[in-house]
């Protein structure tokens, strides 16, 4: 028999994990595996049930959201594993998950780890920090991890929005001066996000043409501030439609290396968690730094 270690978080989303995980070990058991289950209580708990738990087992598997699966996949690069991860989503948003075409429905998720394939999927780093598929500042980016898990739980993407409304008062441009790969630009941007994934806080969504999340980049995505009427429109049309070709306030492009100056510490959402860069923060792509199971149809 194979072992699997089963990470899981009680209070992500609709709290309908821990509901389901009967269906899930047994799923699992069926597939051949003896599953150790250990329930997260706070932050930081699953990356260190890897590191203490994950390092002779065949298997790990993570129930929860995104910020589950960051913890998760950390302890996995931090413990310097081989082992294939797994992942039943059951967060509010669910946006690295749904850019894997990974089940909502968590049986048939967990048939699919039992069934799937091992493929190497990128990750990042944010100063030395991992990330498994953003790390964006600006606007609405605050809202990913400063609105209750009580209002994500009921509302889900609406929840972001509403907590997103409040602060566009407040909103203020950031002065950044990036290099990408060599080139090197400045502005003032409202947003700006890198990521390894075609959705992100469920609302702003890449083409899925530009976005492979094993070719070893990351995708950069800013929005400096529009001077008149006309280019908002031209960049909500822009965000809508995923072509930025014709948007002169948006800037798209993939690299594997990007370094970030400031004139001040600027807050960012990693994953849907807090973190404050640096004035000088450099982001680079981890090539093929987890083995993922994927479902075998996508």
């Amino acid at each position: 028999m194979k072992t699997a270690l089963v990470i899981l978080n009680p209070q992500a989303g609709m709290r309908k994990a821990a509901q389901n995980l009967s269906d899930i070990l047994i799923t699992l058991q069926q597939g051949g595996y003896v599953c150790t289950v250990l329930t997260t209580t706070c932050s930081g708990d699953a990356t260190q049930f890897v590191l203490d738990h994950g390092r002779d087992k065949d298997l790990i598997v993570c129930i929860g959201g995104d910020g589950t699966y960051n913890e998760v996949a950390a302890g996995v690069l931090k413990a310097g594993l081989t082992t294939p991860l797994g992942y039943i989503p059951a967060g509010s948003t669910n946006d690295f998950a749904n850019s894997l075409h990974l089940s909502a429905q968590m049986k048939t998720a967990a048939q699919d780890v039992v069934d799937g394939q091992v493929v190497p999927l990128d990750m990042g780093s944010f100063g030395g920090r991992p990330f498994a598929y953003v790390a964006a500042f600006g606007a609405f980016s605050k809202t990913s991890y400063s609105t209750p898990q009580t209002l994500k739980n009921m509302l889900g993407h609406l929840a972001y929005l509403l907590e997103g409304i409040k602060d566009l008062a407040n909103l203020q441009p950031i002065r950044m001066f990036i290099e990408a790969d060599g080139q090197a630009f400045q502005d003032d941007y409202l947003f700006g996000a890198v990521s390894n994934s075609t959705q992100i806080g469920g609302m702003l969504h890449l083409n899925p043409e530009n976005v492979d999340m094993s070719d070893g980049l990351l995708e950069l995505l800013l929005i400096r501030t529009p001077k008149s009427a006309l280019e908002l429109g031209q960049v909500l049309l822009a965000l809508n439609t995923g072509n930025y070709d014709g948007c002169d306030c948006i800037r798209f492009l993939s690299a594997r290396r990007l370094i970030f100056r400031t004139e001040a510490d600027v807050d960012w959402a990693l994953d849907g968690e807090k973190a404050t860069g640096s004035r000088v923060l450099e982001i680079v792509n981890l090539p093929g730094a987890i083995r993922f199971v994927m479902p075998c149809d996508k």
